[in-house]
């Protein structure tokens, strides 16, 4: 352990500096005692592409780890406050919505919240029965005081930020605690064995050896596929979208009169709509299947959700393919960000999944290089096992829609688009509602028994497990209620009277202090961020 280990991160963006920050964090100290050296090598030639990002709250051990300012960051990224998704139009067409926050009240010993929502009637929506905050978010306040917080248990959060300011802040703060930056390209990468790369050249003649190479080159994936021929995992039969059409929404011009503090996710005709409010601009993309809908009628309908007044504002187009790389980590060669792989941001976890793999590197570090096969395949299943979590959870989302109005939204619901994991939790959930012990054995009656291919999984051949890490079933009761699943259920289990919906005092009262205690979420913006004040235009459509 005292030989000094080198590593090598081809590729910037968001999720080559998160790369570096964290392990230069968790493995030097943040810079200090430093046993591995970090160089991140970036093309100077990719063109950078600013965006906007909305996150989890995962994101605040990721801050904190590294050891940024929470308020640093916010103001350096152009950060504001997320504390749920709202989802509008996902199961009819006819503006109706539900919230998926990130805090809930569960009130009694005994987790009945969703049992006694479905013996009532139902009419008020399951999570503002155990949460306050889709009406803060609907009151448009902030989860801070200005002052100090003096309302009992904090409210949870993430944010809203530009992922290129965000690269860009992470490179300012590790180069300073001494991780190397080149900006080079790379032309030629050497080989030691058929599953090790020992050096990289670059277009300046430098030759850069390493023990371990990051791949975060993107959907380019230079050297987890090009290089160790890692195939990919197409899931595209769950998820049938493969094209966003993008947009930013200036608020000099356009300022809607509020910042939200959550994400919208609006279902359109063939897809949805992510609008993320960042303290200077919104951006908006409508995510959507190209086999059933043109790239003008794509933009037409995104510009259409805007509400006008845009033409002067430039669209760009983003395909993209829903899967996996059969072994995130392959000799010494570990991708992460969408080298790995990539699933639609409607629950925001793309830079969730960069982070958690920068925090399994860190943990699973080769030190020597005598346990890297072992340490590769633990990392590689627990990886698999979180992509499939993800991309089952996100596949609910579209196949209990009620909506019948396009072919889009009747063939998502087809049997064959919804995967063998996710239905057989779906008939399990029939016979009893969700609840926390599901997660404990997670191998429910109608999955696959089958071993997964050797060449997915790199030798693990047991089948993915659902662990409930990323969501428990308090968030499976939050979709699931939301999207309306069990109604005829609840019909034969308790009668159609069955009593009013109630709402816990509590929550009564948490929503009380708020009204007077939190303010306007770009009040907070202004008075604490410093955030322009600007004009309101007018608002977009369904505002």
């Amino acid at each position: 352990m005292n030989k000094r280990r080198k590593i090598l991160i081809v590729g910037g963006g968001s999720a080559g500096w998160m790369a570096a920050a964290y392990l230069n964090a968790a493995l030097n100290q943040r810079g200090e005692n430093s046993r591995v050296d970090i160089e991140l090598l970036e093309s100077p030639d990719t063109p950078r592409i600013s965006v906007g990002e909305a996150t989890i709250p995962s994101m605040k051990h990721l801050l904190a780890a590294i050891g940024i300012n929470e308020f640093d960051f916010m103001k350096a990224c152009d950060a504001t406050f997320k504390q749920s998704i709202r989802y509008t139009n996902w199961v009819h067409n006819d503006k109706s919505f539900y919230h998926h926050p990130f805090s809930s009240m569960r009130i009694h010993p005994l987790e009945r919240a969703g049992l006694d929502w479905l013996a009532s009637d139902q009419s008020i929506p399951f999570m503002e029965t155990c949460s306050a905050q889709p009406i803060i978010c609907e009151w448009g306040l902030s989860p801070k005081m200005l002052g100090e917080w003096d309302m009992g248990a904090p409210l949870n959060y993430a944010y809203h930020m530009n992922a290129q300011k965000f690269a860009d802040y992470l490179r300012d703060f590790s180069t300073a605690r001494g991780v190397v930056h080149t900006l080079e390209n790379m032309v030629e990468v050497k080989k030691v064995a058929d599953d090790r790369i020992g050096s990289i050249t670059t277009d300046k003649g430098r030759e850069i050896e390493a023990d371990i190479f990051v791949d975060s080159t993107g959907f380019s994936a230079l050297l987890i596929e090009k290089q160790m021929g890692v195939g990919f995992e197409d899931c595209s039969q769950y998820l049938l979208c493969d094209r966003a059409v993008t947009m930013h929404v200036p608020y000099d011009t356009h300022f809607p009169g509020m910042i939200r503090p959550y994400t919208s996710a609006t279902a359109l005709s063939n897809g949805w709509v992510w609008d993320i409010p960042m303290s200077n601009r919104r951006s908006v993309g409508y995510v959507h299947s190209s086999a059933f809908i043109s790239k003008e009628d794509a933009e037409r309908e995104l510009r259409a959700y805007q509400g006008g007044n845009t033409d002067q504002l430039d669209a760009r187009f983003v395909p993209f393919k829903v899967g996996r790389r059969k072994q995130i980590w392959s000799g010494n060669v570990i991708a992460i960000g969408l080298a790995g792989g990539f699933i639609e941001p409607l629950e925001s976890t793309g830079l969730y999944l960069s982070d958690l793999g920068a925090v399994l590197l860190a943990e699973h570090f080769p030190w020597d290089e005598g346990g890297m096969e072992v340490l590769a395949s633990r990392y590689n299943r627990v990886m698999s096992n979180r992509f499939y979590e993800i991309l089952d959870f996100i596949n609910m989302h579209y196949c209990l829609t009620k909506r019948t109005d396009t072919e889009f939204w009747r063939t998502v619901q087809q049997p064959e688009h919804i995967n063998d994991r996710l239905q057989a939790k779906f008939e399990f959930w029939k016979v009893k509602p969700p609840t926390q012990h599901d997660f404990q054995d997670q191998w429910f009656m109608g999955m696959s028994q089958q071993p997964q291919a050797a060449e997915l999984t790199g030798g693990d051949m047991r089948p993915a497990v659902d662990t409930g890490g990323l969501w428990n079933h308090e968030s499976y009761e939050c979709i699931l209620y939301g999207m309306e699943f069990l109604k005829d259920e609840c019909d034969r289990w308790f009668g159609t009277q069955r009593p009013p919906t109630k709402v816990h005092p509590a929550i009564i009262q948490r929503l009380q202090q708020a009204r007077q205690k939190l303010p306007p979420h770009h009040i907070w913006l202004h008075r604490v961020m410093g955030m322009q004040p600007y004009q309101t235009a007018y608002r977009p459509h369904g505002w």
